[in-house]
């Protein structure tokens, strides 16, 4: 009867060649680490916020006079309700950690350059409306800092040129963050998601037209790979294991250290917090926002620091494959972007004093110098290797590469 079921479907969907060519016998390099399991760990994260989206959504009342009282509700009176909204205000932060450390991955091996360019421009694309539907996502609770965290972030739009303030209004669908923001916002929260699941699908199909890269950045022989199925299943399964053993431990027993304490106070427009700061995930950018005096700058490099990824192709002019596996001084550039981010982050959770002031400065040119220096740094760390020598399957990549140009 199975058999028969799978016949009928296969003649009206190709069922069981999508399952063999893209799932189980799809060539993966042999040498793929536990680096390579964020990415379905993204997709497992996207799923439990879809699910549980939903089901706070039977419940969440989108109005600024029951916004508050409704999330008290669902965490008090509805069965598994605390349980839902841990679930989901946990995986917003989990999902932000997979994704920065999937794209640190590929940052690293390198796995933005030829020809996986649309591959990490799709990802870009993700990220950004990731982004989107986490900041619409935070004004929900109609808490303190989700109020005033909105009424700042909405208000940078004043610097768009000629029509800022309409920006604001038509942003907020009102002159000040109030009922119709909730509303719209709410609505858009719900929306985005399945946004992100269709531009999921299309990152999905660039990764299997250009295939997985090798760690090494050299591509193996077709007979060199194995198939996903059952070695890489396997691997990604201890991966969900030891992830659903961390976000369980957060869930469980310290759900709300990630929600900030004004946001168990309800929005008074008469009252700002002390000290607005967004959500961990957030505040690398938020700094670069305050270490521009000007209102326009700093939305602009806000913007950029985001945007100027999606340049990491052309700004990369090293031939030589394997990310910073061969390459030192792209290694070294590559941990001081990270310890530069990690400032930021503290920089942004902090007051503004003279003295973070100062180190936001810093922290905010050494962020775009990694960037602006990168093709220059790049073409002489090529040409110092190649005269000092590479290993010899790299100088055989290099030099296959030459031929297939001529």
């Amino acid at each position: 009867m199975f058999k028969s079921t799978l016949a009928w479907i296969d003649q009206r969907f190709p069922l069981t060649h999508f399952i063999k060519n893209d799932l189980a016998d799809y060539p993966t390099p042999r040498n793929l680490s536990y680096w390579w399991n964020f990415g379905s760990l993204a997709g497992l994260v996207l799923v439990m916020q879809l699910v549980t989206g939903i089901f706070l959504a039977m419940h969440y009342k989108p109005d600024i006079a029951t916004a508050f009282d409704s999330i008290q509700h669902i965490m008090r009176d509805v069965n598994y309700g605390w349980l839902l909204r841990y679930m989901h205000s946990t995986g917003a932060s989990a999902f932000f950690a997979v994704i920065y450390i999937h794209m640190a991955r590929t940052l690293y091996h390198g796995s933005y350059r030829a020809p996986r360019e649309l591959l990490w421009w799709t990802g870009q694309g993700l990220l950004l409306l990731l982004m989107a539907t986490a900041f619409m996502g935070y004004l929900l609770p109609w808490g303190q800092m989700s109020y005033w965290g909105a009424a700042v972030i909405t208000n940078l739009f004043r610097a768009t040129p000629f029509f800022g303030e309409q920006v604001v209004v038509w942003l907020r669908g009102d002159f000040q963050v109030g009922d119709a923001t909730l509303t719209r916002f709410y609505a858009l929260h719900f929306l985005f998601p399945f946004i992100i699941v269709g531009a999921v699908m299309i990152h999905l199909i660039a990764l299997h037209t250009v295939k997985s890269s090798n760690p090494r950045g050299i591509e193996l022989k077709p007979k060199d790979n194995i198939p996903f199925h059952p070695y890489y299943t396997i691997k990604d399964m201890l991966g969900v294991a030891v992830y659903l053993v961390v976000f369980s431990a957060f869930v469980f027993f310290v759900p709300n250290t990630l929600i900030e304490a004004a946001n168990n106070i309800p929005a008074n427009p008469m009252q700002t917090p002390a000290h607005i700061v967004p959500e961990w995930y957030f505040l690398p950018f938020y700094a670069i926002l305050r270490s521009v005096p000007d209102l326009a700058g700093g939305v602009a490099a806000m913007g950029l620091s985001v945007l100027i990824f999606a340049a990491m192709p052309y700004l990369d002019r090293s031939r030589i494959p394997g990310g910073a596996r061969y390459r030192p001084a792209y290694r070294f550039l590559f941990f001081i972007f990270l310890a530069d981010m990690l400032v930021l982050g503290y920089v942004g959770a902090v007051p503004v004093t003279a003295d973070t002031a100062i180190v936001g400065r810093v922290a905010t040119e050494i962020y775009f110098l990694t960037f602006l220096l990168l093709p220059w740094i790049s073409k002489k760390e090529e040409a110092y290797l190649i005269k000092r020598g590479l290993p010899p399957a790299v100088e055989e990549f290099l030099q296959n590469n030459a031929n297939k140009k001529h």
